[in-house]
């Protein structure tokens, strides 16, 4: 028997579990989503990816800006969903909307519980150099990610995986995943495993501070912040006052100065090793090889970046 079901997500991490769930026997009642938000200077509304997957497919989809009035409460209630799916909304939900009967609320969370809870587990995982992470099922409660979990499922994480590449590939596990979750409740089989407190850590937003390069740091943690930060909001340092977000290093086995240009091959030297840019994007500029950046950026052997 087919399942009513509330989606609600934000990110392009959401839309494929969203669309797996939308091709499958189960009913979408409606999407919720972030409100669009205005980009740039154009002021050009922004739809998130998992709006405008929903326009595209012709799926109903709200934006509130929160769960707290009566009315949504109410919206919800009348819709008598079988099961709310909530994948990186980005919201909070209320106390009194998780009390609603006859409806389960579950959440896809891209880490393996009770580590990095939060907003960004992807990305302190990179960061972290973790060799192993994966995507938790679980139950909603009011505390943050510290519901009981339905199921779990690793993805190992080789250094050098960037974001992009890593969340890709988690939201595609997870998208077959949940069509497992939604049978296991649909046959009233689904069991959840209470989480380890005590082993909980906690994965914080990124902040603006954050991205920028700490020349200071080992090679290894510059290119896995690096790498976890792409694309969005980009690692950064500064050359001669124009801000360069670097896409691509490689560590290289010299020691030198932190922050110091040490060859002509864009080699910076960091506390431990060094590390060689090999793709960049200058400030206002599309991504480009290091040696194309080069030809028309001279940069002194010896030049001390911002440390």
């Amino acid at each position: 028997m087919a399942q009513n079901i509330i989606f609600m997500g934000t990110p392009e991490f959401a839309v494929p579990i969203l669309k797996s769930i939308h091709l499958s026997k189960h009913k979408i009642l409606k999407v919720y989503t972030q409100p669009p938000k205005k980009k740039d200077r154009g002021q050009k509304i922004n739809f998130s990816p998992v709006h405008k997957y929903s326009i595209k497919t012709n799926l109903d989809v709200e934006y509130p800006e929160n769960f707290e009035t009566d009315k949504e409460i109410k919206n919800i209630k009348d819709l008598n969903p079988d099961i709310i799916i909530v994948v990186a909304y980005g919201k909070i939900l209320p106390s009194k909307l998780l009390n609603l009967k006859n409806s389960k609320f579950i959440n896809v969370h891209a880490s393996l519980l009770p580590k990095w809870r939060g907003a960004a587990p992807i990305q302190r995982a990179i960061m972290n150099l973790d060799e192993e992470t994966g995507i938790s099922i679980m139950k909603i409660i009011p505390k943050l990610d510290a519901g009981p979990v339905m199921m779990k499922s690793k993805v190992s994480l080789p250094f050098g995986i960037n974001f992009n590449n890593l969340s890709f590939k988690m939201s595609n596990l997870a998208s077959k995943m949940i069509l497992d979750c939604i049978d296991l409740i649909e046959k009233k089989q689904d069991t959840y495993t209470p989480q380890e407190e005590s082993k909980a850590t906690y994965a914080k937003k990124i902040t603006k501070q954050e991205a920028k390069i700490n020349w200071n740091d080992r090679a290894k943690n510059i290119i896995a912040k690096v790498n976890a930060l792409h694309p969005n909001p980009g690692s950064w340092f500064e050359v001669n006052g124009s801000r360069i977000k670097p896409i691509k290093l490689k560590e290289i086995n010299i020691q030198g100065t932190p922050g110091r240009v040490l060859d002509n091959n864009f080699t910076i030297g960091c506390s431990e090793n060094s590390v060689q840019v090999l793709e960049l994007k200058k400030e206002g500029k599309k991504p480009m090889l290091a040696k194309e950046y080069l030809k028309g950026n001279k940069i002194e052997i010896g030049t001390t970046l911002n440390v």
